[in-house]
């Protein structure tokens, strides 16, 4: 454990705990919403794009290798509990900006479809986040 710590601060980080990082979690969940209608479109890749960039201050090319990693993880993904888990110890208001930029994705490619509604609802209580905080995050992705 304490390796794993040392390990951590000296930024010489395995892979597997790599994969437990809030940006590379966040990074799967927003491919996971870009996928669940069935069509993952380009305006959605960058969607994804600019929200790591902003949201994770990475450069184009690190939210880019991120993003790879994202969609490999996501290729193997049998639920979301693992990437919800590291992402619900983030702040309450940062949880709230990462639902806002899952609704930015959905709503990217000018389609909203039930089965983008159906995962976000389902990924809102997994944040610990309430049906007032889902609909304001919504509200908010809609009006930009």
């Amino acid at each position: 454990m304490l390796d794993a710590l040392k390990r951590l601060f000296a930024g010489d980080t395995t892979p597997e705990e790599t994969a437990l990082s809030p940006a590379l979690s966040t990074a799967v969940l927003l491919v996971e919403a870009a996928l669940s209608d069935g069509v993952y479109a380009d305006t959605e890749e960058a969607e994804i794009l600019d929200v790591l960039q902003t949201g994770f201050d990475l450069s184009a090319p690190a939210a880019a290798e991120l993003l790879a990693d994202a969609k490999a993880l996501a290729d193997t993904a049998v639920d979301h509990y693992r990437f919800t888990k590291v992402v619900k110890t983030l702040p309450h208001d940062q949880r709230i900006s990462i639902l806002t930029d899952l609704w930015r994705v959905v709503l990217a490619d000018g389609d909203r479809d039930a089965h983008e509604d159906a995962l976000i609802r389902r990924l809102a209580p997994l944040l610990g986040l309430s049906d007032r905080d889902r609909a304001l995050a919504r509200q908010a992705a809609s009006s930009r």
